[in-house]
């Protein structure tokens, strides 16, 4: 590979004008040709910058809508050719074909036509195909070319060709190339995805995936394993989107917690009143809603004091100064929120590695979306559990009816459960969690695991009893025998939420009725794994 190229011609062709000027004019300083097509020569020229047309290099008009006008040897020439083979100078001087040194090539927008809804035909028109052809092309002849696909980037190869007397370094070249693949790899990845999607293709042969780096981690889960996060694009609300106002760098853990933190919290509108939801290693260790934040978040605490310390909190509302001076009573990671007013900011600010992030609302919980885990040798793909469940849903199985206190916390125990880690057990009274029993291999154990916590909670509280005597409960999936049912009775348990479904459904029920339970169906599971 050769060393130092110099750069003497750059090709310019962007979508994405932001900081177009400011280079162009930064290369005709330091001596370098400009070659550059449609909007973006229009734009260089009328800063008052010297540019050459791609059409009077090639010999031809742009056509066809602009769809061709750098496909064309005397383009691809002078970004594939070996700079050091005889062969090739001699076929550039036979052909009049100039060398390129420089591109620089933003793509057509076609990821944001995508998610401005735009129909199938606008979406096939901004599939840009000149412009990965070229950077394709560049990125492959990195030994001589440096390619630019990033407007970050613009300043970083002005300072290279600084640091070497406007020549650009091999190291630098190859970090470039490496970008320039990643950039055509995500926008053929988005292509692809959607247009699967408008094909209604749900399982199609081949499925790519792509990110664009948010950031460097300092470890994953655990300090020996390396790791970054990275966003797919969406706006919807939430840790990729949220602004950091004040703390310490999020680690894999915080943002992991904080997603299934917010995720849950949006679960509830902020119409219907205040809500809090706090989070420890991906279960809740509490939920409640309240009539004022301060009481949503207090009665989310009480469910399990000893698991939220050191926990994530969300918020369905603004954070506001009372709430703010409570949560601050404790060791809290992250608080995540729909806003925050000045008070709870200053109050903040003064718990310097409490990290808050703001988001622009709520993220929609019945909105479509995709899972990706991998496994060894491949990933497992499947739809975003968007499932929701209203009371008209609900079949009522036994004999006795839930009343309305019991539905209304049923529905909310089910919205609970569903971001519970199977097998799930959620205890609720008035609009609180007050037991969780979460990932345990026998459903039984999980109703015994979440009774017990309440017992706990209600002896650090000084009640009287646990906050299970007269609570319903709400189980992710069927259950299979009725010894789950029946430590939940046992703990007090007066009514019954779970999708049914089993061999044993009957037994199950018969068992409720026995012990005076109210039982509902909501044919609908939620295991998360």
């Amino acid at each position: 590979m050769t060393d130092l190229a110099p750069v003497t011609r750059a090709l310019i062709s962007v979508s994405d004008k932001t900081g177009l000027v400011d280079l162009g004019r930064a290369l005709a300083e330091r001596g370098v040709e400009l070659l550059s097509t449609g909007g973006t020569a229009k734009a260089l020229r009328e800063a008052g910058l010297a540019v050459r047309d791609v059409a009077e290099v090639t010999g031809f008009p742009e056509m066809m809508d602009g769809r061709v006008k750098t496909l064309h040897p005397m383009v691809h020439g002078g970004l594939l050719a070996l700079r050091d083979n005889p062969d090739h100078v001699a076929a550039m001087e036979a052909h009049g074909i100039g060398p390129i040194d420089l591109l620089v090539v933003n793509l057509y927008p076609f990821e944001e036509t995508v998610a401005k809804g735009a129909d199938y035909e606008t979406c096939v028109e901004n599939i840009d195909i000149g412009g990965p052809a070229m950077i394709r092309a560049a990125a492959k002849n990195h030994a001589h070319v440096a390619v630019v696909v990033d407007v970050e980037d613009y300043a970083k190869v002005l300072g290279d060709m600084d640091q070497h007397g406007g020549a650009t370094c091999p190291k630098f070249r190859r970090k470039l190339a490496q970008r320039a693949y990643a950039r055509t790899a995500a926008y053929d990845a988005a292509v692809s995805t959607w247009m699967a999607e408008a094909i209604g293709d749900e399982a199609p042969r081949r499925r790519a995936f792509a990110g664009t780096l948010a950031q460097s981690l300092r470890y994953g889960e655990n300090p020996h394993q390396r790791a970054a996060f990275y966003v797919d694009g969406p706006n919807r609300p939430g840790v990729a989107t949220a602004q950091q106002v004040q703390g310490k760098e999020l680690s894999y853990n915080n943002i992991n917690d904080t997603d299934a933190a917010f995720e849950l919290v949006s679960e509830f509108a902020a119409d219907d009143g205040p809500a809090c939801a706090i989070i420890k290693h991906a279960n809740p260790c509490g939920v409640a809603r309240g009539a004022t934040l301060l009481d949503a978040y207090k009665s989310a605490f009480d469910c399990d004091r000893t698991s939220a310390f050191g926990g994530i909190i969300a918020l369905n509302q603004p954070l506001d100064g009372a709430t703010a001076e409570e949560i601050a009573g404790i060791f809290t990671e992250v608080v995540i929120a729909p806003g925050a007013d000045d008070a709870a900011l200053g109050i903040f600010a003064k718990k310097k590695n409490l990290r808050l992030l703001l988001t622009e609302g709520l993220a929609d919980p019945a909105a479509a979306g995709r899972m990706i885990r991998q496994v060894s040798g491949g990933y497992l793909v499947q739809d975003k559990d968007a499932g929701q469940i209203g009371a008209d849903d609900l079949r009522v199985v036994t004999k006795r009816a839930p009343t309305e206190r019991e539905m209304a916390d049923m529905l909310f125990a089910w919205k609970v459960a569903k971001h519970v880690k199977s097998n799930a057990i959620v205890y609720v009274r008035d609009g609180a969690t007050v037991g969780v029993g979460a990932g345990q291999m026998s459903r039984v154990d999980s109703c015994r695991i979440a009774a017990r916590k309440a017992v706990d909670m209600a002896e650090a509280l000084g009640l009287p009893a646990p906050l299970t005597q007269g609570s319903v409960v709400a189980s992710d999936a069927f259950f299979p025998f009725a010894d789950g049912l029946l430590t939940a009775a046992e703990a007090g348990a007066t009514a019954v939420i779970h999708p049914g479904g089993s061999m044993r459904d009957d037994e199950v029920i018969a068992a409720a009725d026995e012990a005076g339970l109210a039982m509902v169906l909501t044919g609908q599971r939620h295991f998360r794994h």
